[in-house]
């Protein structure tokens, strides 16, 4: 019977003495395991006790000093992680097939994200990059624009008329002269489109957005202080007054991203959309400023193709801009309740 008895009491011995590690601390408890790890369950109690005195006082006790706690700084989370976390609902919802890309810059703070890689046609899209190229052409050239090439901007980018891209995507060199200005703004894949096809010139959300910093940037380099954008003032103030003036029937894609209330309500955009003769889907692309409810300003493009209908390239355009401005939100600590 003793025999089958020594076992439990081995137990409680290591029982108790957990506890005494517990509640006298790493250092205690170790030096009294190894200076009675022999001790039967009758001497546990008052062992514990006087555990503390033991400790200080047996020379065959070593006590280890307790290490100090390592706090470590909670991980900076990249704003790409947010946003690919923020598309996961929107790309779930997506129809079969669709593909979209967005990018989105954080104007306040330079903070930028961007979700996909991939390349789409730009549809009407490129028509910024097409009035972009002519601005710059024509300060290279020390002159303004025409009457007629400024008739032709303003319907390209108003209304999105295509004729008038077509004169101005010829006035610029075609494809020559937007990769020649491209190289200039910083697009790095970005390609124009064969002869007169503009509308299907390749292009990524990060390359829309890198357009966008030319655009609305706060200087350039023509006569600017500072080297943001290789056009002058003059030229981008006139870009984004007529992206800011954009035909009532065009007003979706990026602005949802922005403040609902007509007051608030402050957007510069250019949208495209394009069904594919050989497939019947469209492409549906969205690029411009969105300033929200509290003042902040976002630039944000967004691109996307395989949609089977235009309303429905629309709907996934303005979740992937939604979320893309709700990144920064949510980053900042500024989302909104609802």
């Amino acid at each position: 019977m003793a025999s089958e008895r020594a076992p439990r009491r081995r137990s409680l011995v290591y029982t108790v003495l957990a506890s005494a590690i517990v509640m006298g601390g790493t250092g205690v408890g170790t030096a009294y395991v190894k200076a009675h790890a022999h001790t039967d369950v009758d001497r546990v109690t008052s062992a514990a006790a006087a555990a503390p005195v033991r400790a200080e006082a047996s020379e065959e006790a070593s006590v280890e000093p307790v290490a100090e706690p390592t706090v470590e700084a909670t991980p900076t989370v990249e704003p790409d992680t947010l946003l690919s976390a923020a598309m996961k609902p929107v790309t779930a919802a997506a129809e079969d097939g669709a593909e979209v890309s967005v990018a989105v810059l954080d104007v306040e703070s330079g903070d930028s994200a961007t979700y996909g890689d991939g390349t789409f046609d730009t549809a009407s899209i490129v028509k910024v990059d097409i009035l972009a190229t002519l601005l710059l052409q024509a300060q290279d050239e020390d002159r303004s624009l025409t009457a007629q090439e400024k008739l032709y901007a303003t319907s390209m980018i108003e209304v999105s008329d295509n004729a008038s891209a077509s004169a101005l995507w010829t006035a610029i060199g075609k494809a020559k002269g937007l990769a020649a200005a491209n190289k200039r703004f910083g697009l790095t894949d970005t390609a124009g489109g064969a002869g007169m096809l503009w509308g299907l010139t390749q292009t990524t959300a990060a390359d829309q957005l890198t357009l966008l910093q030319q655009v609305f940037a706060k200087n350039g380099n023509n006569g600017d202080s500072g080297e943001a954008s290789e056009l002058s003032a003059a030229s981008r103030t006139y870009l984004q007054g007529l992206m800011g003036s954009i035909a009532e029937d065009q007003d979706w894609g990026v602005s949802a991203a922005g403040a609902t209330s007509t007051t608030d309500r402050q957007f510069a955009l250019k949208n495209g959309w394009l069904p594919r003769t050989a497939t019947g889907l469209w492409d549906i692309n969205s690029i411009g400023r969105v300033t929200t409810a509290d003042g902040r300003e976002f630039l944000v493009a967004v691109v996307s193709n395989g949609n089977t209908t235009k309303a429905k390239g629309i709907s996934l355009v303005e979740s992937a801009a939604r979320a893309a401005v709700s990144t920064f939100a949510v980053k900042s600590g500024t989302a909104d309740e609802s």
